[in-house]
């Protein structure tokens, strides 16, 4: 049997892999050789772990992390296909969030930062219906669209009439496990009746005050160009930030071409205490 087995190195050029990443492998229990020379430690491999070779070869070029790799590997045929399709799906995500920045690279080759006019206003203090939710930076849009789904479904539950525009609520600093929410004023809202609550949803109380505020007219991907000039000019006037942000969606999806959807952003701010 000795005899069928190949060198590290024959086994590494047979599979297009080198013989460092054959020894981490290794190491890592990803590939383990056939057998282990016990006095001089030579690894050997049988020919019939080239295909798991190759595999895991194939899967690193597309920059699966090695655990995700193992766990492939040692699942069975539905379970695999379960576990690529995730890999593909976030793959696919991480290509999104690549289109969405070479799109705001090119309109900033082209001309610069946009311009935005930043407005310095007081808003009144308002009170919302919301659904709540906890993400991360990279889930922000897809959290913010099915929490549009949850609130409608909430209020057409009870039969509760909205007034557009509907709000999103966000943080300052866009962390794992950020609190976010979605909502829209509804006459129970406004009345603080125990309707709201039986639907599933929860009241939000916007405290009126001055906020900086500017309009976004375009892909909600390039709204980090809006955020720039709108903390860009209450940081110039001196004046602190507060939570929440918010975004009043003018032109919801579906009303407007997909690149002219409007959003109005506002963001809290008071004035910074004296030294």
């Amino acid at each position: 049997m000795h005899e069928e087995l190949l060198t590290i190195g024959r086994f590494a050029r047979l599979c297009r892999l080198s013989v460092k990443q054959l020894r981490h492998y290794d190491d890592v229990g990803l590939l383990t050789p056939t057998r282990v020379d016990a006095g001089t430690g030579y690894r050997y491999y049988a020919p019939e772990q080239a295909r798991d070779a190759l595999t895991i070869a194939l899967l690193r070029d597309m920059d699966l992390p090695l655990v995700v790799i193992a766990e492939a590997l040692a699942a069975e045929a539905p379970s695999r296909a379960r576990i690529l399709r995730a890999e593909r799906d976030r793959l696919a995500e991480r290509v999104a969030r690549d289109q969405a920045r070479l799109a705001m690279l090119d309109r900033l080759a082209q001309g610069g930062l946009p311009g935005y006019t930043v407005k310095f206003t007081t808003e009144p203090e308002r009170r919302l219906a919301v659904v709540r939710s906890v993400c991360g930076p990279t889930e922000l849009g897809a959290t913010a669209g099915a929490g549009v789904g949850r609130l409608l479904a909430g209020l057409a539950a009870v039969g509760t009439e909205w007034a557009p525009p509907l709000w999103g609520l966000y943080p300052l600093d866009l962390d794992e496990g950020m609190h976010v929410a979605i909502g829209a004023q509804t006459r129970e809202a406004m009345e603080m009746t125990e309707v709201v609550h039986a639907s599933g949803l929860d009241v939000e109380v916007l405290r009126g005050g001055p906020v900086a505020e500017t309009v976004h007219i375009g892909p909600y991907a390039e709204l980090p160009l809006a955020y720039n000039a709108l903390f860009a000019a209450v940081h110039e006037r001196g004046l602190s930030p507060q939570a929440p942000v918010r975004e009043a969606y003018l032109v919801a999806p579906g009303e407007a071409p997909d690149d002219e959807p409007t959003t109005r952003l506002l963001l809290p701010v008071h004035e910074v205490a004296a030294a």
